[in-house]
């Protein structure tokens, strides 16, 4: 039988926009797309991409430790990108110093715009669980 497992931060955004932060399902878990809140849900470093960058990879990690799972364990990642092409050093240089030797499929994609005023940034990954940690 499948086990389903679902995470939140427990952020006002949650119910306003009704949706999970991540769901296992078997060995699986689906992440949302992670941003910059803080701990009190609010939208933190409107404008400033490396900034807002540190501290969406902060929120994935805390996804990743409710379910004891490490950032080796993540098999694909998919960042959302205002600005892509000014933003593309960015994207590598923290995504190197994210994953260090790991290297999940990514795709990064540019758009015009995301949810909040001055959000630049927006990622959503799957873990495999099977996978050493």
């Amino acid at each position: 039988m499948t086990t389903v497992d679902v995470y939140h931060h427990d952020i006002p955004a949650e119910s306003d926009f009704g949706y999970a932060q991540a769901i296992r399902s078997g060995d699986l878990i689906h992440v949302s797309g992670q941003l910059s809140f803080d701990g009190a849900g609010e939208f933190r470093h409107a404008d400033d991409f490396t900034a807002q960058l540190d501290l969406t990879y902060a929120n994935a990690d805390k996804v990743l430790a409710h379910y004891g799972a490490t950032r080796n364990q993540i098999v694909s990642q998919t960042l959302y990108v205002v600005d892509l092409r000014r933003n593309a050093t960015g994207v590598a240089q923290g995504n190197l110093a994210y994953f260090g030797g790991h290297r999940p499929a990514s795709t990064a994609v540019g758009v015009s715009e995301l949810t909040f005023p001055g959000q630049v940034v927006e990622i959503a990954f799957v873990v495999d669980q099977r996978l050493p940690a």
